[in-house]
Order: C-alpha cells, then structure tokens, then sequence
C-alpha cells in the first residue's frame, strides 16, 4: 500500500486552527488595512493531503477559501491547490528550509507571488505576501502572524 511521503510529517504542526492577523498594504490590489482570517487544516484520511478551510475578513471584503496541500516527490516541493469565494483557482509550490516555507505561484496569473510563512513556533508563524510584475522586484502586499488556537 501507498505511503505518504515523508516530508508531510514537516507540516504536520499546521494541523489545527490558526488565527491570522495582518495589515494589508494599499496597492493596485486594493487601499490596504487590517485583515483577520480562521484557518482550520485537517489531514484527510490516509495522510496524504492536509485540507484547509479558510474564512477572512478585510477591509476590501470578506471570504472564504478551501486548499489542499500535498507533496510531489518528483519536483521535492509542497502542493497547494486552492478555491476561493472570489471565483478563483490558486495553485502554488512550497518549498521548506529550516524554519522557513516559501509558497510560490504555478498557475497561469498576471504577476508573480511568493508567501512567506516564518515558524517562529510549532504555535507562531510571522507571515509575508509578496507579489512582482517580473519576478525580481518584490514588493509587500501583506504583513502579519498566525497563531495556533
């Protein structure tokens, strides 16, 4: 029988629910403010997937987001597949060093992102959203910290 694949066990403290807080720059995105969200991830059975659902609130609106994050063995990076209430389909990589997990884009978008996630604690994380038109220049869309409920 298949295996899950061991590198999953390194994002195994994100099961749970987690509380975010972050400010949101003023950008073509958006004017930028405070935004707040519930993250709750659960491993589906069988371990192979971790599931997220996610439920945020910002000055530019409010929503909701469903992801799965995996691992592909052959590209050594994490998945990320996401759906969100904005009629959107995100897909991402993850690549983890040390305490460090950089998410960036796979799909087809209009500008590059990378998202930042800094473990501080197997509770704590500092997070960054970062977005560039080519892929040098980076410039902070978001700031902020999830904490483990």
């Amino acid at each position: 029988t298949p295996q899950p694949a061991p590198e999953l066990k390194e994002i195994n403290f994100l099961a749970g629910t987690w509380k975010t807080e972050a400010d949101v720059k003023p950008s073509p995105m958006g004017p930028g403010g405070k935004m707040t969200s519930v993250d709750r991830y659960e491993w589906q059975k069988g371990n192979f997937f971790l599931i997220g659902n996610v439920a945020y609130k910002s000055t530019m609106g409010d929503g909701v987001e469903l992801f799965v994050m995996g691992y592909d063995t052959a590209k050594k990076a994490f998945t990320y597949d996401a759906f969100n209430s904005s009629g959107e389909r995100i897909a991402g990589r993850g690549v983890k060093n040390g305490d460090t997990i950089v998410w960036t884009d796979t799909g087809d978008v209009p500008f590059k992102w990378r998202y930042i996630e800094k473990i501080v604690s197997p509770t704590s994380m500092s997070i960054k959203f970062e977005a560039s038109q080519d892929g040098s220049t980076w410039n902070t869309i978001m700031e902020g910290k999830s904490t483990k409920q």
